[in-house]
């Protein structure tokens, strides 16, 4: 049996430590970037799903004449209509209905807050922006 050295005791009990925090870490990132990529991809298929209901918020009357254009009030009234009973509950940051001519852009923004990665980034969050676009098509 060989002699330990003094300074050499504990050296494998702080390798093993930070290695613990390394996959702590390691592990938060990956739970952490998951919501936040399923997170965007609900909140996607939340704006698509508004941007496509506000382009059937055509103006009635000009559509009686012949001309397909949109009514931009009933347009971001339907939007908004649609991501309210889409929200299942959850409250937005912000939610934005713009129509510009015959097409209309929704963009949603909302925030993953960190679970593990909490611990080492001192409670910062991270924030997910998407924007769905549609317009109403003529079909004869």
């Amino acid at each position: 049996m060989r002699p330990q050295r003094a300074n050499e005791r504990g050296t494998i009990t702080l390798w093993v430590l930070g290695l613990c925090i390394s996959l702590l870490f390691l592990g938060g990132l990956s739970l952490d970037l998951w919501r936040a990529v399923a997170d965007r991809r609900q909140l996607s298929s939340m704006a698509d799903t508004a941007a496509t209901a506000a382009a059937n918020g055509v103006d009635v009357e000009a559509l009686r004449a012949g001309v397909l254009r949109l009514d931009p009030v009933r347009a971001r009234a339907v939007a908004r209509a649609s991501l309210e009973g889409d929200a299942h509950g959850r409250h937005l940051d912000a939610i934005d209905v713009e129509v510009v001519g015959n097409r209309v852009t929704v963009t949603l923004r909302d925030h993953v807050d960190f679970s593990l990665l909490g611990v080492f980034m001192g409670g910062q969050r991270f924030d997910v922006q998407v924007h769905a676009s549609a317009e109403p098509e003529e079909r004869s």
